[in-house]
């Protein structure tokens, strides 16, 4: 955790869940980057990100997103974004990231794909 962001995470049927509250920018997607990717296995297929509670995503985390969600085809696995009542959500289609990765209203919607 940092000052500006906390990450949170489960395992739910074997499917990895992150929760990100807070802002994540160039001081600090380095750790959120590496927070993430530690939550997958070879045995994972699936990483739900949930952004609800993002204040703030610069273009350094839009960098890792897109980045992980490339890196997570090429081992066969998918990035999952929550962004329902997110401030970020619009910032996310204008950068062209929901296409890059998938975007559910809810963590359930994104478990079930």
């Amino acid at each position: 955790m940092t000052m500006q962001a906390r990450i949170d995470d489960e395992l739910r049927d074997g499917r990895a869940i992150a929760r990100v509250e807070g802002e994540i920018d160039a001081s600090n997607v380095a750790w959120a980057g590496s927070r993430l990717r530690r939550l997958l296995t070879n045995r994972s297929h699936v990483l739900v990100v949930d952004l609800a509670e993002t204040t703030y995503l610069d273009s350094a985390g839009i960098a890792m997103l897109f980045e992980l969600a490339g890196d997570l085809r090429l081992h066969q696995q998918e990035l999952r974004l929550v962004v329902a009542g997110s401030p970020i959500a619009r910032m996310l289609v204008l950068t062209g990231l929901d296409h890059a990765a998938a975007t559910h209203p809810t963590v359930d919607a994104a478990l079930q794909g």
